[in-house]
């Protein structure tokens, strides 16, 4: 089953934030191979990228799916969902 816009916007705030916290990570703390990390941020580091990846792994699937329901060109719905996602209109007042 197809995802709504809505959710598909919903679904890459929440990789975009989660990216957000792999960086994060990395400036706070070097890299790992620079500045070696104790075992448990090597861990720490290692779920959230991974909970990264699978939310961008599945954000990934899921446009295409939707943009052929929905009739449309993959790309503008790609480049629709970003930008809604990461430039959110300002409350109305």
């Amino acid at each position: 089953m197809a995802r709504t816009f809505d959710e598909l916007v919903e679904m890459q705030r929440a990789a975009d934030e989660t990216h957000g916290r792999v960086r994060e990570l990395g400036d706070n703390y070097g890299r790992s191979t620079a500045t070696p990390w104790t075992p448990q941020w090597t861990e720490v580091y290692k779920t959230v990228w991974q909970h990264w990846r699978d939310l961008a792994t599945e954000i990934q699937a899921a446009v295409p799916e939707h943009a052929k329901e929905q009739h449309k060109p993959h790309f503008g719905v790609e480049a629709a969902v970003r930008t809604k996602a990461r430039h959110p209109e300002p409350a109305a007042a």
